[in-house]
């Protein structure tokens, strides 16, 4: 493995918040053998996502996927939606009740919001934009329990192919909708209200925190509301000036 392909892995993990790797010990004062070539086991990784991959690829490659336990009460696999070509992706935690029931993230209520503060707030601001020429995903592809925030583990699994669907589209901006997102894609602890409203970086990617539109749907968040259509105004003229 050379230097910079061991660069790669290592800023993979990191982007998983892995903070510890181990390698086998050597005992002291005893001189042991390296094993025999035909012996030897590659290292276990996680491969990265290749130069090239395309959406398609990486839906082909997650199949009926059984890799964590949100699968045994899922519907549907929600993997994104919209333009794979986007310059701005919309990231948020997980699937809700109608997401599951159609494959689509951000078709329910909270989509619906989603929409509106995409066109109306483009619309605003001179910019022609429709919420199908962006890109939006979810970190975990299958609805937790309950609407339930999703385990780290849960969150680790899935983050391999959010990973990859970035990379795959390559936009110049993101923006983390919620708490979930925001610590998915910063490794940041903070709450969304420390974090909204500023600059984040995922690898070279620039990151915009805001509230989740589930959050804004609650009567008594106005002045959220107000907050997160200025962190979208900020989002689009960064990306579509």
């Amino acid at each position: 493995m050379d230097t910079d392909q061991l660069r790669r892995y290592l800023e993979f993990y990191q982007d998983l918040h892995v903070k510890t790797l181990y390698r086998q010990p050597r005992i002291a004062g005893i001189q042991t053998a390296p094993p025999p070539v035909t012996e030897s086991k590659p290292m276990d990784l996680i491969p990265l996502a290749p130069e090239g991959e395309t959406l398609l690829q990486i839906i082909q490659d997650i199949g009926d996927c059984k890799r964590c336990r949100l699968h045994e009460g899922r519907n549907k696999i929600v993997f994104g939606v919209g333009n794979e070509h986007s310059p701005l992706v919309f990231v948020g935690e997980g699937p809700g009740a109608d997401e599951d029931a159609q494959g689509i993230p951000f078709v329910g209520k909270a989509g619906q919001l989603l929409t509106q503060m995409i066109e109306n707030t483009a619309k605003k601001e001179g910019i022609a934009l429709l919420r199908n020429q962006v890109y939006i995903c979810n970190v975990v592809k299958c609805r937790p329990p309950g609407n339930r925030t999703p385990e780290p583990d849960e969150m680790e699994t899935c983050g391999h192919y959010l990973y990859r669907q970035i990379s795959a589209i390559r936009p110049k901006a993101i923006c983390a909708l919620g708490g979930t997102a925001a610590r998915a894609l910063t490794g940041h602890k903070e709450g969304v209200t420390k974090m909204r409203g500023k600059w984040f970086k995922w690898q070279d990617i620039a990151v915009m925190v805001t509230y989740h539109p589930s959050y804004l749907l609650r009567p008594y968040n106005q002045n959220a509301k107000r907050e997160a259509w200025e962190d979208l105004k900020k989002v689009l003229h960064f990306v579509y000036d």
